[in-house]
């Protein structure tokens, strides 16, 4: 008794129809040989005929990759058709879009010259008045140093001092 695989997976099992071959990968081969055998036989004599035979395979290897391709049990066109719709037609919409508080927070300090901390070449640090290490008397009080405070800050975060 012969003994015959039978695979598990139903749905990859396609119907043949002729010479082992699917009804569409007849269609294409078909269509395959209807433009590009006349394309040969008008073309060798004015150009040659290895060159028409060069030309000739290059315009059926499109009907031949349409009619082998399939990714995922999707054809070559309907495959297309989703990147298609996918990257042009209907694009995808993302409203959620995160914000860096820390970038935020340095392109604030650096528009509004808040001192950052960092020593200058003098030796005072980067937002002092008096760029040597001199102190002019004045008469006026000291007023108290401010915290720049940006306007919007995750919960919890803490500013440092």
């Amino acid at each position: 008794m012969a003994y015959v695989p039978v695979p598990k997976d139903l749905t990859k099992v396609k119907t043949k129809v002729a010479l082992n071959l699917t009804k569409r990968q007849l269609i294409f081969f078909s269509l395959a040989a209807v433009v590009g055998i006349p394309f040969y036989l008008f073309m060798r004599n004015p150009i040659g005929s290895s060159i028409a035979a060069i030309l000739m395979v290059t315009i059926m290897l499109p009907f031949f990759f349409m009619a082998m391709y399939e990714k995922d049990g999707l054809p070559f066109e309907k495959v297309v058709a989703n990147i298609i719709r996918q990257k042009f037609i209907c694009p995808a919409v993302r409203p959620y879009k995160t914000e860096n508080f820390y970038q935020e927070i340095s392109t604030l300090v650096k528009k509004e010259g808040v001192p950052d901390g960092k020593k200058d070449k003098a030796g005072g640090s980067a937002g002092a008045s008096v760029p040597s290490g001199k102190k002019k008397p004045s008469g006026k009080k000291k007023q108290k140093k401010q915290t720049y405070i940006p306007r919007e800050l995750p919960i919890g975060f803490i500013i440092p001092s």
